[in-house]
């Protein structure tokens, strides 16, 4: 049977071989993936593609439940695109208000990286925000 071993696969997504059978277990892919008959799973590269994204959508913040009921709904073939499209929005506004979140957090560093700098620059540092007052 030809096609990518456990560790080929781990390769090409960056998951670690207990990821890839936690992801088998779960029922986060597609299809049941065949084994040789020495019980080697053997994939191939759509279920590397799939598992790119599914890595993605994990590290974009999406829980095990939501990708577990996104892969179910792919699996289950045509017909129910306007849920997958749903849940899928769903997660882009929890990433977009993370974004904002961060972009905000990032612009009041941001404000400190740069009055430190002005500080450190003119050799006024000492003392800015100290933990006991200057004397």
């Amino acid at each position: 049977m030809n096609g990518l071993s456990i560790g080929d696969v781990a390769r090409a997504t960056g998951l670690g071989v207990h990821a890839l059978r936690y992801f088998e277990r779960e029922e986060l892919l597609l299809r049941p993936i065949p084994r040789t008959s020495g019980g080697q799973r053997v994939y191939d590269p759509a279920d590397v593609e799939w598992l790119l994204l599914c890595n993605r959508l994990r590290e974009s913040g999406m829980p095990i439940a939501a990708l577990k009921t996104f892969a179910g709904l792919v699996r289950s073939g045509p017909g129910n695109e306007s849920a997958r499209l749903a849940l899928l929005e769903a997660h882009e506004r929890v990433v977009r208000d993370r974004l904002a979140e961060l972009t905000a957090h990032l612009s009041i560093i941001h404000d400190k990286v740069a009055a430190y700098r002005a500080h450190v620059a003119e050799g006024t540092a000492a003392g800015v925000w100290a933990p006991t007052p200057p004397e």
